[in-house]
């Protein structure tokens, strides 16, 4: 598949007419944001939304306190905090692991 911005780490997804970055003061309006956002279905969606869905899924892969600040750019442990959501699926997968410990180190034949 071709890309547009060939391949580029560092690509911008939003950019102005001619191709710069967006000034938060004109972001929403050179980007559409409302039209666009109501094209796909999520009228109301904020940019900050996807923020922090990104982080969300970002710790719920398994991501450290660490790794998240580092990613978000934050000094602070509680800023990071934000985005370890309990979850069921995460509580399933602990319990399972302490499961699968505690049969492991069951003595055979008990």
């Amino acid at each position: 598949m071709s890309r547009v911005d060939g391949g580029r780490d560092d690509a911008l997804i939003f950019t102005g007419a001619r191709g710069g970055i967006l000034r938060r003061s004109n972001f929403r309006r050179a980007a559409k944001w409302d039209e666009n956002t109501r094209k796909i279905g999520f009228p109301g969606l904020h940019f900050h939304d996807l923020r922090h869905t990104g982080n969300t899924i970002a710790a719920g892969s398994g991501a450290t306190l660490r790794d998240l600040m580092e990613r978000m750019g934050h000094d602070s442990v509680r800023a990071a905090l934000i985005y370890q959501h309990s979850t069921a699926e995460a509580d399933r997968k602990i319990a399972n692991a302490m499961d699968d410990t505690i049969t492991q180190a069951r003595p055979r034949g008990s």
